[in-house]
């Protein structure tokens, strides 16, 4: 008996925090683990191109967000520009990763696309649920210097590996609204 009312009080769980209507706020994901996994299979699917040669060409070099993080820099920036960084970087490697789904690839190559364009946007919901402001196109539309081109699909998941372990990574540790209970 104990284990139904278990189940039973885990469905009305889920049935309260999806119920239609409510227009309640997101519920804050300060737990870095959360970032880890999106980390863990970002790198996955890097590893996975690690081994592909010939066949992990992009046909045109693809822009992506530089992942060096100045931490002088980094520091002196408030949290919206550190948010508008982490976010145009999301959106760069969400249009760089999304450009592959054009080409012709080979199923495995296709799930670690899938696969990371779903968590872009998980983490894009993390970010959202943390009152982290969402990405703005910049007015002009000079060339940003925090950017690279590449030319592989290696380098591409490299780039998003190393993205999420340190400018998201440092957004996500110092979001405000995880810092509230802390003194």
């Amino acid at each position: 008996m104990f284990h139904g009312s278990g189940l039973f009080a885990l469905l009305l769980m889920v049935l309260e925090w999806t119920r239609p209507g409510l227009s309640s706020p997101l519920r804050p994901i300060c737990d870095l683990r959360v970032l880890d996994h999106f980390i863990k299979e970002a790198w996955d699917a890097e590893a996975a191109m690690r081994t592909c040669k010939d066949d992990c060409s992009i046909a045109t070099n693809v822009t992506v967000p530089l992942t060096r993080v100045d931490f002088e820099v980094w520091e002196a920036m408030n949290i919206e520009e550190q948010a508008q960084e982490v976010q145009s970087g999301l959106h760069m490697l969400n249009e760089a990763i999304g450009s592959l789904q054009i080409s012709n690839q080979t199923e495995v190559l296709q799930s670690h696309i899938d696969a990371s364009i779903r968590n872009i946007a998980s983490i894009r919901q993390v970010l959202r649920s943390l009152s982290i402001p969402e990405y703005v196109p910049p007015t002009s539309s000079g060339e940003d210097k925090e950017t690279q081109k590449i030319s592989s699909i290696s380098e591409l998941f490299q780039v998003h590996v190393n993205f999420l372990r340190g400018k998201a990574r440092l957004l996500l540790a110092n979001a405000p609204v995880c810092r509230q209970g802390v003194s």
